[in-house]
């Protein structure tokens, strides 16, 4: 049975950090990708039948190392092809660590115990900006028997913490900047004009401007600090209480309905009922008389009922009316949470539900 917990949230009256709400123009990460190889596996590597480009990693890499492999044929099982992925952070230095993520691409079991050997990172350019090698920490486990597998979490994935060393940083100037611009996680107008507002407000001239509902502009000089990044660290403590569109996100899977403070539903009528169709099979097996001549028949028997339950009597809903007010209407009446998930999605099908509707 799944139960359906109603979390009524309420409006951002605490303000908020700048930086909690914002992304800094040109302070950004960047996606980086590796094809390399784990060793050293208890036999749960991949089956080089069917993972060909192992055998050619792993053969490039003997030939570096000075081992000649050409005209070989190695069936190890203790070693698996892999990607390697991690985030550079912005302002990344040569030297610096990161964690990377290390996922299997053949047929092997697990990585379980394995070491990534030395594989370069490349970005979106194509350049190499950190190698990643160390013992892998897989997020699972594996075992199998005879008649019987079990496998728990997933063994064919996973981390390095600290496992790549930054080789390139990213060629970027902040103290040449002149303006920088703010993005708004979530746009919207008046959380940019309240972000404007506190920034002018902090420096002795105007300094900020809302250009739309999800970006400020801010005039660098016109701060007159030591650097921009003096700036950014005085702009990015200042608090702002922002603003959210009413919403509804429904979670069938989990059972939980969240929903704000602002949503209201207009005048509307609401009747909710239940109809259930049963159709029960008992065959029944008819046997011959004794010494006579017959087969056994198998006679179907079919019984079918239609019941409807009471239900809910139309009932009005007036104008004006919060969200939460009628949730608590509807568990007094004794609705079921999943009649009123359907109830909802009818309300805002009628366009009597002003808020945005999430199903997930």
């Amino acid at each position: 049975m799944v139960t359906y917990i109603f979390i009524p949230y309420q409006g951002f009256a605490n303000p908020i950090r700048i930086k909690d709400l914002v992304e800094f123009d040109g302070v950004r990460g960047n996606d980086l990708v590796g094809y390399g190889l784990v060793v050293g596996l208890r036999g749960t590597g991949d089956g080089l039948r069917n993972s060909p480009f192992t055998e050619d990693i792993m053969g490039n890499i003997l030939e570096r190392l000075g081992v000649n492999v050409t005209g070989e044929q190695f069936r190890p099982k203790n070693v698996a092809a892999v990607l390697v992925t991690g985030e550079l952070p912005p302002f990344a230095r040569a030297g610096g660590r990161i964690d990377v993520t290390v996922s299997a691409i053949g047929d092997a079991k697990s990585l379980l115990g394995g070491t990534l050997i030395m594989t370069p990172m490349n970005a979106a350019d194509g350049q190499i900006y950190s190698v990643a090698q160390g013992t892998v920490i897989a997020g699972g486990a594996a075992a199998d028997g005879a008649a019987e597998s079990v496998v728990q979490g997933v063994p064919t994935a996973g981390v390095i913490p600290a496992g790549a060393r930054v080789e390139r940083e990213v060629d970027f100037d902040f103290t040449t900047l002149t303006s920088l611009r703010l993005a708004l996680r979530e746009p919207d107008f008046t959380t940019a004009a309240r972000i404007e507002r506190a920034i002018n407000a902090a420096f002795p001239q105007p300094i900020a401007i809302m250009l739309d509902a999800g970006t400020v502009r801010i005039d660098i000089k016109a701060a007159r600090m030591a650097s921009p990044a003096h700036t950014v660290s005085r702009i990015e403590n200042l608090s702002v209480a922002p603003e959210r569109r009413a919403r509804v996100v429904v979670d069938q899977r989990s059972g939980t309905i969240v929903m704000g403070e602002d949503v209201r539903i207009s005048r509307v009528a609401v009747s909710q009922g239940n109809l259930t169709l049963r159709i029960r099979e008992a065959p029944l097996a008819v046997q011959p008389n004794p010494f006579a001549d017959g087969q056994t028949v198998v006679v179907p028997r079919s019984q079918a009922d239609i019941n409807e339950d009471p239900g809910i009597n139309l009932a009005e809903v007036p104008a004006g009316t919060s969200l939460s007010e009628v949730i608590a209407g509807l568990n007094a009446l004794g609705v079921s949470p999943r009649d009123m998930i359907d109830i909802l999605k009818s309300i805002k099908a009628a366009g009597a539900l002003h808020a945005e509707f999430v199903v997930r």
